[in-house]
């Protein structure tokens, strides 16, 4: 599993997929959702926006299982 580490307090969905290489566009990733192809903690997500949090799990099919770390945790 690959960590990638945020600067900020958490990253929305489409732009952590193009931070791994997954996908070079937005139009790229919101066809990657749509087709299921992303999971968040383990269940299937498709909302673009979705916030990803610090210990957040991404995976993603074709492109890799993924560890959220970093962030302004208090």
């Amino acid at each position: 599993m690959k960590t990638i580490s945020i600067s900020s307090e958490y990253i929305k969905l489409d732009q952590f997929l193009k931070l791994a290489d997954c996908v070079s566009t937005g139009g790229m990733a919101k066809a990657l959702l749509q087709e299921g192809d992303v999971k968040v903690n383990g269940e299937v997500e498709e909302r673009r926006g979705r916030k990803l949090y610090p210990n957040d799990i991404v995976e993603v099919t074709d492109c890799g299982s993924f560890k959220v770390t970093g962030g302004n945790q208090e």
